[in-house]
């Protein structure tokens, strides 16, 4: 009797002893995971830092809101378009917001749906002599046809993958501002952008009265949480997925859009 109660104490005390040893462990994995930190180039009404430090931008709302859920902090840096996707390919960043082009998915994984379908317009400047062809345009390869020339910025993938390989003439800036100088000053013949982003930079430069908002869409650009494959992170897509999909169907995304842009918020079937 004695045998079996010594025997009964030691097993407890080994039981309890791994279940103690195992919650620090446990605890230390979650820890040494750290932020996520997601790099991104200060554009309204996307993301931007304000003068308190703090984020806003509808991109930044949806996404901090579905990494919340899923008890994830994440740390948001500002850096040119082209160092932040520098920086996730090369490790020193997990994440950043994008299109999900072909050349990003090399060294990024990503979730099914866009959260975000960004409607792309066509801009001119005023009195273009070819405004009647461009108010035609219903296709990209109308464009080409037409035998236009698009301005657009470095770092572009959306343009790079949709615009360049189908043998349009390209030309290109390095700051996204001047694209729209570049079309007050005619050194091409439209803009493809969305226009709530492309408003605030038109007055920003002072082109207002010389650049026009065609009726004419011709994409709608998805828009995903992009993580660097050696991220801790990488593995967590599927759960942001299910999360983004949740979102849009009770109306969450629509809500934030809403408040950034007072229209209609354009999103995955």
């Amino acid at each position: 009797m004695r045998t079996t109660l010594h025997l009964l104490k030691v097993v407890t005390i080994l039981l309890l002893g791994a279940l103690l040893s195992a919650a620090p462990q446990h605890r230390t994995a979650l820890a040494g995971q750290g932020a996520l930190h997601i790099v991104y180039p200060e554009f309204w009404p996307f993301f931007v830092r304000q003068d308190n430090g703090e984020m806003s931008g509808f991109f930044f709302e949806i996404v901090n809101t579905a990494l919340e859920e899923m008890e994830i902090r994440a740390v948001w840096t500002t850096y040119p378009w082209k160092r932040c996707q520098a920086n996730v390919q090369n490790g020193k960043s997990d994440a950043m917001i994008t299109f999900p082009s072909a050349e990003r998915l090399k060294y990024t994984v990503t979730h099914k749906d866009p959260f975000y379908l960004k409607e792309l317009k066509v801009f001119t400047y005023t009195g273009h002599p070819q405004l009647d062809l461009i108010e035609k345009i219903q296709t990209l390869d109308d464009i080409r046809a037409a035998g236009l020339l698009v301005i657009t910025y470095a770092g572009n993938g959306w343009a790079d993958t949709n615009i360049a390989t189908r043998g349009i003439e390209v030309y290109t800036t390095p700051q996204l501002p001047n694209v729209w100088r570049m079309l007050a000053l005619k050194r091409g013949d439209i803009v493809i952008e969305w226009p709530p982003a492309a408003w605030p930079d038109i007055y920003q430069v002072g082109v207002e009265k010389v650049v026009v908002e065609t009726d004419v869409r011709v994409e709608s650009m998805p828009f995903h949480l992009m993580i660097g494959k050696n991220s801790p992170y990488a593995g967590r897509m599927k759960e942001f997925n299910t999360i983004i999909r949740r979102m849009r169907k009770d109306g969450t995304i629509e809500r934030i859009v809403r408040s950034y842009t007072n229209l209609p918020a354009t999103e995955a079937p």
